[in-house]
């Protein structure tokens, strides 16, 4: 009998090919997947180099030993009635850093760029899922759950307040996990182009900030009030997500039921907020086109605000000092290590004399620190150009030459340093409520103002160096040398410059108390720009008869 069509057997059904020839994942089955994918990427960037096992793995301990001590001394605080006010404004402090170091650290987890799974067929709800449970794999998210687990030990009294403990240390958890991936994901175009790869450079910055904060914090928690002086501050963040998960733990302690249950509320709430925003994030990237994919339009007027004819150019002057002002105020702004170098000297020199004020442990004097850092900007001016020096250096033929543009430069620096010099001055004495010492600190600090330009202004012509604008290196390699010499050598000439107009001041201090004071602030501006003058005045030949050698040094970048 002949066999009919009917009679042969069904085919099993293809599976869905995707790119790769795997075939599609349900979606029940795609969190398995994510956190297999997310351990393959961890295993495989150890292997590249023992150098970079190595440091895993002695940041993997640090860390743990950090979480072990912080989980003890949270435990150990069971009882005390001001423990609540310190786990929240902890866990407060905590959720900051997850909120701001993707931004900063873009490239320490490669699952964070969503965009490399836009070409799979994947929808945003199940992808959402996997990408928060891959998420809680590391060594941050250990270390949070520590700190949280921490201080719910230290805050559960009672069976209701574990209760609620089982539920807000997981969901402080997840809060900063969702944070720190709707922020990546909301910034993912930025995060993965050139510019928003030298946002890392500024992590210095916020480094430097945070120490600072934190010192501030020691030394009030070393204050006669103790914990006590946490109290204001913990009143507030206990009610901000995901801290509030952690200050329901202090509430049902209490017996706040309803407390509680109004904070749990708001983290839960925050979590669906942040998940839903993660998820509109990712389908606007995932659905969207490129930026850099689409025809450049450009906007009408746009063309005549960023020309040099501009209103505040306009105030510039004119011939070769104009023009070389403009352009080193322009690389201040354009080139991404010189703006990081701005921003950390401009916040570090006003944040140190204010914070040391705001302790009472500071003297008006420390605003000569924001002369220092302003200072420094002096040194290796031809440096920051890099390769491109060479073109400046088709400009420069005579001693004269070379001293118009080191001043236009010293001029760039100063519209900024000076003034800044001085509302740091004025902002620590008011502080400080010290005018009577204003004149001189002032005289001071300009003095070193002016003796920081003029030594940099020589160190420039002497000691050049090259800036890599790749890379999180500030000095090329072989240059480290001459990048020390240039500038501790030249912050030590500037301090023995300045000793004239120190000992003066020292003198006319311990001298009879009608000691005209204020007559330090006008010498010392009158110091400062003597110094200023004579350090370009030798710098100028210095820098003609070096100019080969600086192209060469500052080339190498």
């Amino acid at each position: 009998m002949t066999a009919s069509v009917f009679d042969a057997p069904t085919p099993a059904p293809a599976p869905r090919p995707v790119t790769g020839g795997a075939s599609v994942p349900e979606p029940g089955s795609l969190t398995p997947v994510f956190v297999r994918l997310k351990l393959t990427l961890l295993a495989n960037g150890l292997r590249q180099s023992s150098g970079r096992k190595a440091a895993f793995v002695s940041s993997a301990v640090l860390t743990l030993l950090l979480a072990a001590g912080q989980l003890a001394g949270l435990v150990l605080l069971r009882g005390n009635p001001h423990a609540g006010s310190l786990v929240v404004l902890l866990v407060g402090v905590l959720a900051l850093g997850w909120m701001f170091m993707p931004l900063f650290v873009p490239s320490g987890d490669e699952t964070l760029d969503p965009t490399r799974l836009v070409m799979l067929p994947l929808h945003p709800a199940p992808l959402v899922r996997a990408l928060l449970v891959a998420s809680l794999v590391g060594i941050g998210p250990l270390f949070t759950l520590c700190l949280v687990l921490g201080g719910a030990l230290a805050l559960a009294h009672g069976a209701v307040a574990v209760l609620v403990a089982m539920v807000a240390v997981p969901l402080s958890l997840l809060v900063c996990v969702a944070l720190a991936r709707a922020v990546a994901t909301a910034n993912t175009r930025l995060l993965s182009s050139r510019k928003g790869r030298d946002l890392a450079v500024l992590s210095g910055l916020v480094i430097a900030v945070g120490i600072q904060l934190v010192n501030f914090g020691v030394q009030r928690l070393s204050a006669p009030g103790g914990l006590t002086t946490l109290d204001p501050a913990a009143a507030v963040v206990r009610w901000t997500p995901p801290a509030s998960a952690i200050g329901a733990i202090e509430s049902a302690s209490a017996g706040a039921y309803g407390a509680a249950l109004g904070q749990l509320a708001l983290s839960a709430g925050a979590l669906f907020a942040l998940l839903y925003a993660w998820q509109h994030s990712l389908t606007r990237l995932m659905t969207a086109p490129d930026g850099s994919t689409l025809a450049a339009a450009t906007e009408p007027g746009r063309r005549g605000k960023d020309t040099p004819s501009g209103a505040g150019w306009r105030l510039l002057p004119g011939g070769r000092t104009g023009a070389v002002m403009q352009r080193t105020l322009r690389y201040g702004w354009r080139d991404p290590k010189t703006k990081a170098a701005w921003i950390t000297s401009l916040t570090l020199g006003l944040i140190v004399p204010l914070f040391n004020a705001l302790q009472g442990t500071g003297s008006i004097y420390f605003a000569c620190f924001a002369s220092s850092m302003l200072g420094l900007h002096m040194y290796n001016q031809f440096g920051q150009d890099s390769s491109g020096f060479w073109m400046v250096a088709q400009t420069i033929s005579t001693p004269r030459e070379a001293y118009l543009e080191l001043r236009a430069r010293a001029l760039a620096t100063l519209v900024i340093t000076l003034p800044y010099t001085v509302l740091v001055t004025v902002a620590t004495a008011a502080v400080l409520d010290d005018w009577q010492a204003l004149p001189e600190a002032l005289g001071l600090a300009l003095a070193l103002l002016g003796a920081m330009t003029g030594t940099g202004a020589w160190a420039s012509a002497r000691y050049p160096y090259s800036i890599p604008h790749e890379g999180h290196r500030n000095v090329a390699p072989g240059q480290a040398g001459l990048a020390c010499a240039s500038i501790f050598g030249g912050m030590l000439g500037s301090a023995l410059l300045c000793a004239p107009v120190i000992a003066l001041t020292i003198w006319m201090n311990v001298a009879d108390a009608g000691k005209p004071l204020w007559l330090v602030l006008p010498l010392g501006l009158v110091y400062g720009a003597v110094m200023t003058w004579g350090g370009l005045r030798l710098a100028g030949p210095r820098t003609a008869e070096r100019l080969p050698e600086i192209l060469t040094a500052v080339s190498k970048g």
